[in-house]
């Protein structure tokens, strides 16, 4: 799982978060099983609960979709926040046409593709 494997390299940025701010949350498909993540995590750090909050995203029911008069897919909003910004990575060529042999050259990438972006809308705003 690869949401586990980031969380728990990551717990020491988790172990030194106050919490007396307000928790992280993650937006989670449906595919997730909370209680089987949660307890995994609070076996690398226990108090991971009171930093962070997952929340599943929401599936519209059929009910809902027949009194919408749609049917099959009905994209929801919280999750095309992930959709638009895998769009926007779509637009950088160096993402899409070659293949990085390390994680950490891919993640580079990435950031240097939502760096440029918001360069180019701070320029659009000036």
């Amino acid at each position: 799982m690869g949401l586990l494997m980031m969380l728990t390299l990551n717990i020491e940025y988790f172990k030194a978060k106050p919490v007396n701010i307000p928790k992280i949350t993650f937006l989670l498909d449906n595919g997730y099983h909370l209680d089987t993540l949660t307890q995994k995590l609070e076996a690398v750090y226990p108090a991971i609960m009171r930093k962070i909050r997952f929340e599943l995203s929401p599936k519209p029911l059929k009910t809902e979709k027949a009194a919408q008069g749609k049917t099959g897919f009905v994209p929801v909003a919280t999750r095309w926040v992930i959709e638009r910004s895998n769009a926007w990575m779509g637009h950088c060529k160096s993402l899409t046409k070659n293949f990085e042999r390390t994680l950490v050259n891919a993640k580079a990438q990435m950031d240097l593709c939502f760096v440029r972006l918001m360069l180019k809308r701070l320029a659009a705003k000036s």
